[in-house]
């Protein structure tokens, strides 16, 4: 018998519209691997934004997530990730202060500097993203205060409600050293981009454990690796469905966690193979970066293929699927 793994495995779904199906059959499709990946162990269920784009159904995440928490019970739900330039700090806060009050204990906010579409859509979206990107560090501050409770405007304090018992957790996704140190000074999580960077965890993560500043929303680092993943029944299958991602999956699909522009990495950095080679991959990952959680985008372009790779991965990871008590975060 396989030993059991203790990583721990989250889902990234960009929620893709495949073989001509209509967006509210991606949504529902996006519904049933939330509820899959709470059956099978996976920690977190996250989605992306994305505006304008043929191929891709989700344009606003805490809508999506509202959803899904209501035909869910214990996997975490979270944005992967919001686009903060285009947004209000007070207005993100309220609306990820809203789920977490409808879903206690559950909602994490994953925060991306990305425009996610092309130049046209982001102007129409929010104007001048450049000068809101060049804001970023202020529009973190902001936020980070307004979840901690602690924000005001020229003076006077300024509350995001309804304000939850828990807080969401607060995440920042990227691919470099500049995002990393983003989140680090913040207290906030990091999520590395793996499967969209030229570089590698181990070149990013370390620096930003060191630069990392406690505050009540983090009071210790916390890393996700986000990995792109095609796992099959055997090795061949495997690598066939890894040909037809990389012949299929449009340019804006490969920027899936929307903090970065897309790389050329993003093709060669798939993990494929049958169940037992995937984990053999992720559990080397584990030990070289010292993380204990991946975070999965599976871009085949079949629903029920990407929904089973998930299935086959939790399988070869924790036997039944289901992985013993979360440690305390």
């Amino acid at each position: 018998m396989n030993e059991h793994s203790t990583i721990r495995l989250s889902v990234l779904d960009l929620v893709p519209v495949l073989n001509q199906a209509s967006p509210s059959a991606a949504l529902k499709h996006a519904t049933e691997l939330a509820q899959t990946a709470e059956k099978l162990g996976y920690t977190r269920y996250w989605t992306a934004e994305h505006h304008d784009m043929p191929g891709l159904a989700c344009t606003s995440p805490e809508v999506l997530l509202a959803s899904i928490g209501a035909v869910t019970r214990t996997i975490r739900l979270g944005s992967g990730a919001l686009l903060l330039p285009h947004y209000s700090p007070l207005k993100v806060a309220e609306s990820f202060h809203m789920l977490a009050s409808l879903y206690p204990g559950r909602i994490d906010l994953g925060i991306g500097r990305a425009p996610g579409g092309s130049a046209h859509v982001t102007l129409a979206l929010s104007g001048n993203f450049l000068e809101r990107v060049r804001q970023m560090p202020d529009s973190l501050d902001a936020l980070s205060k307004l979840l901690q409770g602690s924000y005001a405007w020229d003076g006077e304090p300024v509350t995001a409600r309804p304000v939850p018992d828990i807080a969401p957790q607060l995440w920042l996704l990227g691919t470099s050293r500049k995002s990393a140190a983003y989140a680090a000074g913040h207290g906030a999580g990091y999520v590395f981009g793996q499967f969209m960077s030229d570089l590698e965890a181990d070149e990013v993560i370390p620096a930003y454990r060191e630069a990392f500043v406690p505050s009540p929303l983090g009071p210790a680092p916390r890393a996700i690796v986000a990995v792109g993943v095609v796992c099959a029944e055997t090795e061949e299958e495997a690598r066939q469905l890894a040909e037809r991602v990389k012949a299929s999956v449009p340019p804006e699909a490969r920027a899936a966690a929307s903090s970065a522009e897309p790389s050329p990495a993003a093709g060669r950095k798939l993990l494929v193979g049958a169940p037992q080679q995937v984990k053999a991959q992720l559990e080397r990952m584990s030990r070289r970066y010292g993380v204990d959680e991946f975070i999965v985008v599976t871009a085949i372009p079949d629903y029920a293929q990407r929904l089973r790779s998930y299935e086959l991965l939790a399988q070869a990871l924790w036997g039944n699927g289901v992985l013993p008590s979360a440690p305390k975060r």
